[in-house]
């Protein structure tokens, strides 16, 4: 969308009364499909990491910082999915593309925490390999409760801390009465481009958080892989490798599964000037990355899979 007129009439966020998501597309007849599509994917995401949830707090063998921090990873893929999509599916129910000046600072806000969240965690989960493989005889004393605790309420902490600075980035923006967002959420970027002030400053700051928050953890988890086959190679039984292999695979997958479709899409988007293949893309890691988590951990964990099957025969 282009900015407004010098000659139109400027509003702060607060006097604009709503924004128009544009979703992913503008053909009616797609509607119901992508209706059904992403109803389906939402379920699947949100009963697939509640079992995870479930399968942790109900078997004792899985009280462990491994599987702690997977249970906080998947509420927190439970909570990203639920910023964006049910708004969506609620537009698409409606056939409206409206959004609220205040639910669009919401789940701004929210996204921000949630998606730094999930960085943060994915890097905590590879310390704890780190120290699993290379430190097993001291694991269990590095790796303490209290210690856990502390690692999830730091993580947070940063994670709200950014979310903040997103929203109040925003909120000082102003806007032409009538605001169309190329988008099924609202993406700070995209704000700040249909935004009539002056983004430079802007710009330049959450690219740099960006590259903070995303570049540091990625940068601590490709270390600790670094380190973890190192020591892995060192070891001459195949057996203790394929186990030490198996359990860090899942996390891997995870860890290429959010940064690259992450990454993809914004180093895309900065190249391209097309937004709706900008959000057509982002599904990938809003929507699809947290619905393949859980099958990713349950079907190569053989744990979580026992755990699953206790809770079905006891149910049964």
């Amino acid at each position: 969308m282009e900015r407004c007129p010098i000659y139109m009439e400027k509003k702060n966020l607060t006097g604009v009364s709503e924004f128009l998501l544009l979703g992913l597309s503008d053909d009616p007849d797609l509607q119901p499909l992508l209706l059904g599509l992403f109803l389906s994917m939402y379920l699947v995401t949100v009963l697939g990491n509640l079992l995870i949830i479930l399968a942790v707090i109900s078997d004792s063998h899985l009280h462990t910082p491994m599987y702690f921090f997977l249970s906080n990873l998947s509420l927190t893929d439970v909570s990203f999915s639920s910023t964006t999509i049910p708004k969506m599916l609620g537009n698409l129910q409606t056939h409206s593309k409206s959004i609220t000046y205040a639910g669009c600072l919401t789940q701004l806000t929210f996204f921000s925490l949630y998606a730094c969240l999930e960085s943060l965690l994915l890097t905590v989960m590879a310390y704890d390999r780190l120290v699993a493989i290379c430190h097993p005889l001291h694991y269990l004393v590095i790796m303490n409760p209290r210690f856990c605790g502390l690692l999830i309420l730091v993580s947070f902490s940063i994670s709200l801390l950014t979310s903040q600075l997103h929203y109040l980035m925003v909120s000082q923006l102003t806007f032409c009465a009538k605001v169309e967002i190329p988008h099924f959420f609202c993406d700070p970027p995209l704000l700040f481009n249909l935004s009539y002030s002056d983004t430079f400053i802007n710009n330049i700051l959450i690219y740099f958080i960006g590259a903070i928050l995303g570049g540091i953890p990625l940068s601590g988890i490709l270390y600790s892989y670094t380190r973890i086959i190192s020591s892995i190679l060192r070891v001459s039984s195949s057996g203790w490798k394929y186990k030490a292999f198996s359990t860090c695979g899942s996390h891997l997958s995870v860890v290429c599964l959010f940064y690259g479709t992450g990454l993809g899409v914004y180093l895309s988007s900065a190249v391209s000037s097309s937004h709706r293949k900008g959000a057509v893309a982002s599904v990938m890691y809003t929507v699809v990355s947290p619905m393949l988590n859980p099958f990713i951990y349950s079907l190569r964990n053989q744990d979580i899979k026992s755990a699953l099957w206790k809770i079905i025969i006891r149910r049964t």
